[in-house]
C-alpha cells in the first residue's frame, strides 16, 4: 500500500501520469530553460551598460536597445511556452486522474463501500485532486522555472568568480535540512486537513440527504455542533500548516541573507581589481538568487500537500476491484437457481449470517422469503448477483456456479427492485431505461411504465417522460418512485427477478395494480420475493421461513398454515394487527 511508501515513490507515481503528454512537458521545460537563461543575461546587460558608460563606446549605444528588446522577447517567448504547455499537461493529468478514480469506484465491491466513509470517497475526487493539481501544475512550473533560474544564476556567478560563489554551497546543506524538516511536518498536517475535509463533506451530505429527519427531530443544533467540531479541527490543522510554512520563510531568508552579507564583504575585498561592470553584475546576480529559492520553498510546500493528497488517492486506486475471474460470458437464460450448503458471514462479524442453505428454484418459479428482520433474507438475495462472495458452498445459475460467469454476464441475468429505491437526477425516461440508454426502443420503455402502472402519474408530470425528477427522485412520492424502479426491472427482461420489499411504499390501490402486473411478469421469470406483508405472497409457489440465517420452514401458503408452525404464527400475528388497526 502507498501508506508505507516514501514521498518520492508517491510523487514518482504521480509523475507517471505526465508520460502520455511528455511532448507538451518537454516543450514546457524548454520554455522554462529560456526563462532561466534570460535571468543571468539581464545581469550581463547591466554589466554591458556600465562598461559602455565607462568606456564611452557609442557604437554599443545603438546595440543596447536591440539587446534589451531581443532579451525581453526571448524571455517572454520562453514564459509563454513554459506556462501554456505545462497547463496543457496539468489539465490532462487532472482529468485522467479524476476519471481513473471514478472508473475504479465503479469496479469496487459493495463490501468496500460498506466499510468506507462516503464523504472521504467524494473528497478524493474533489479536494484531493485539487491539491494534486497544484502539485503537478503551479508547483512543478515554479520548481522547473525557479530551479533552472537558480542553477543559471549560480553558473553565471561561478563563471564570474568561482571562489566567492562557493559561499552559497556552504549554506546549501542548512537550506536542505530546513526544507526536509518542514516537508515532513507539512505532509503530516496536510493528511489531517484532507481527512477533516472528507469528514466535513460526509456531514454535509448527511444533512442534505436527511434534512427532513434533521428538522423533524430537532437535530439542527446537533448537526451544527458536529460540523463545527470537524471544521474547527480543519482550521487548526490548516493554521499549523500556515505556521510551519511561515516559520520556514524567515529561516530561509536569514540563511541566504547571511550568505549575501559575507559575499558582499568578501566581494569588496577580493574583487578590488575587477571592473565596475563585473562587480555590479556579480552582486546583481547574487542578489537575484534569494527570490527563486524562496519560491522553491513555497512550491515544495504545495508539493508536500499534493503528495499527501496523492497518497490517499493511490490507496483507493490500489484497492482490488471485484473478483471477476469468470470466463463464461454467455448464459442459457433459463433462470434455474440452486443453493448448495451456502454459509456466509460479513467481514466485520464472526457470526454466520447464513448457515447451510440448500435450495433449488426452478425456472419460472416464484419463491417468497419471510422472517423477522435480521433473519438473513436480504443477505441471501445479495449473494446471487455477487454483491458479496459466500465463504462456503456454492450457488448455481442454470447448472453453472456463479463464480464461473463474468460479473457482467451474471448480473445481466438478474433484475433487482429493493425497498430503498435508487433513482438518479435525470428524466423519468432515462431512469426507466437506465443501463440500456441508446440501445432501447422508446416503445419498450413506455410498455414497461404501463406494466408497472406508472403511466398515469407520468403523463400528469409537467414534461411527461422527459420530466427531471430531482436527486433520488425527490419530486415523486414513495409509491411513484417504486413504480419507476419496477418499470426499470421489467424493461431489463432478465430471467431472474428479485423483489426486496418492492411494494412496501405503495398504497393499497397501487399495490393491487402492481400485484396484477407482477403476476403477469412472474409467470415468465424466476422470482424471489422478500415480503413483510404476507398477504402479498400467498400465491407464491414456495414460501421459505428464515430465522437466524437458516431456513426453518418451506412449503406453499396452505401447507404452512396447516402445519401451524412459525409461518402460521407470523401470518396470524399480521392479520391480528390488521384487524386491530381496522
Amino acid at each position: 500500500m502507498i501508506k508505507n511508501k516514501s514521498s518520492f515513490n508517491v510523487y514518482a507515481r504521480l509523475l507517471k501520469y505526465v508520460m502520455p503528454f511528455i511532448k507538451f512537458f518537454i516543450v514546457s521545460v524548454l520554455g522554462f530553460i529560456i526563462v532561466a537563461v534570460a535571468q543571468p543575461l539581464f545581469a550581463e546587460l547591466v554589466k554591458l551598460i556600465i562598461e559602455t558608460i565607462e568606456h564611452g563606446n557609442k557604437a554599443d549605444n545603438k546595440f543596447l536597445p536591440v539587446y534589451i528588446m531581443v532579451l525581453v522577447l526571448f524571455r517572454s517567448a520562453g514564459a509563454f511556452f513554459g506556462n501554456y504547455f505545462l497547463a496543457k499537461v496539468s489539465v490532462n493529468v487532472v482529468h485522467k486522474l479524476r476519471q481513473e478514480i471514478f472508473n475504479h469506484y465503479t469496479q469496487l465491491s459493495i463490501a468496500y463501500f460498506d466499510a468506507q466513509n462516503s464523504g472521504h470517497l467524494i473528497s478524493l475526487i474533489t479536494y484531493n485532486v485539487a491539491e494534486v493539481t497544484r502539485a503537478v501544475t503551479d508547483s512543478v512550473k515554479i520548481f522547473i522555472r525557479e530551479g533552472l533560474t537558480t542553477i543559471g544564476l549560480l553558473g553565471y556567478l561561478l563563471w564570474l568568480n568561482w571562489q566567492l560563489t562557493l559561499i552559497f554551497f556552504v549554506i546549501a546543506p542548512f537550506i536542505a535540512i530546513s526544507i526536509t524538516t518542514v516537508s515532513k511536518k507539512i505532509r503530516s498536517l496536510s493528511k489531517n486537513v484532507q481527512d477533516s475535509m472528507g469528514d466535513m463533506t460526509h456531514i454535509t451530505s448527511e444533512l442534505v440527504m436527511g434534512s427532513r429527519v434533521v428538522k423533524c427531530f430537532g437535530g439542527s443544533d446537533y448537526e451544527v455542533k458536529r460540523f463545527k467540531k470537524v471544521s474547527f479541527f480543519n482550521k487548526q490543522q490548516s493554521q499549523k500548516v500556515a505556521l510551519v510554512a511561515a516559520i520556514q520563510n524567515p529561516i530561509m531568508q536569514l540563511l541566504v541573507a547571511s550568505a549575501l552579507s559575507v559575499l558582499l564583504f568578501l566581494a569588496l575585498t577580493i574583487m578590488d581589481t575587477a571592473s565596475t561592470g563585473d562587480f555590479v553584475a556579480y552582486l546583481l546576480a547574487a542578489f537575484m538568487i534569494p527570490r527563486p529559492i524562496q519560491l522553491l520553498a513555497h512550491a515544495n510546500n504545495d508539493i508536500q500537500k499534493g503528495i499527501a493528497a496523492a497518497a490517499d488517492i493511490f490507496n483507493a486506486l490500489d484497492v482490488e476491484p471485484e473478483n471477476d475471474q469468470g470466463t463464461i460470458d454467455k448464459a442459457a437464460g433459463k433462470g434455474v437457481l440452486s443453493f448448495e450448503n451456502i454459509s456466509f458471514s460479513y467481514s466485520n462479524s464472526k457470526k454466520l449470517a447464513l448457515k447451510n442453505i440448500n435450495l433449488t428454484i426452478e425456472a419460472g418459479q416464484t419463491v417468497a422469503i419471510v422472517g423477522v428482520s435480521g433473519s438473513g433474507k436480504t443477505t441471501l438475495t445479495n449473494l446471487i448477483p455477487r454483491f458479496y462472495d459466500y465463504s462456503q458452498g456454492r450457488i448455481l445459475v442454470d447448472g453453472i456456479e456463479i463464480k464461473q460467469y463474468t460479473l457482467s454476464c451474471l448480473r445481466d441475468q438478474i433484475a433487482l427492485v429493493t425497498q430503498n429505491i435508487t433513482l438518479f437526477n435525470d428524466t423519468v425516461f432515462n431512469n426507466i431505461a437506465y443501463g440500456v440508454l441508446g440501445d432501447i426502443d422508446e416503445a419498450l420503455v413506455l410498455k414497461a411504465a404501463e406494466d408497472a402502472y406508472a403511466t398515469e402519474f407520468i403523463e400528469a408530470l409537467p414534461h411527461g417522460m422527459q420530466t427531471e425528477i430531482g436527486e433520488h427522485g425527490i419530486q415523486l412520492s414513495g409509491g411513484q418512485r417504486q413504480r419507476l424502479a419496477i418499470a426499470r426491472a421489467l424493461l431489463k427482461n432478465a430471467p431472474i427477478l428479485i423483489l426486496d420489499e418492492a411494494t412496501s411504499a405503495l398504497d393499497t390501490q397501487s399495490e393491487r395494480y402492481i400485484q396484477k402486473a407482477l403476476e403477469h411478469v412472474m409467470a415468465h421469470r424466476t422470482t424471489i420475493v422478500i415480503a413483510h406483508r404476507l398477504s402479498t405472497i400467498e400465491k407464491a409457489d414456495v414460501i421459505l421461513v428464515m430465522e437466524q440465517g437458516e431456513i426453518i420452514e418451506r412449503g406453499s401458503h396452505a401447507a404452512l398454515i396447516t402445519k401451524q408452525g412459525a409461518y402460521a404464527q407470523l401470518h396470524a400475528m399480521q392479520f391480528t394487527e390488521s384487524d386491530s388497526i381496522t
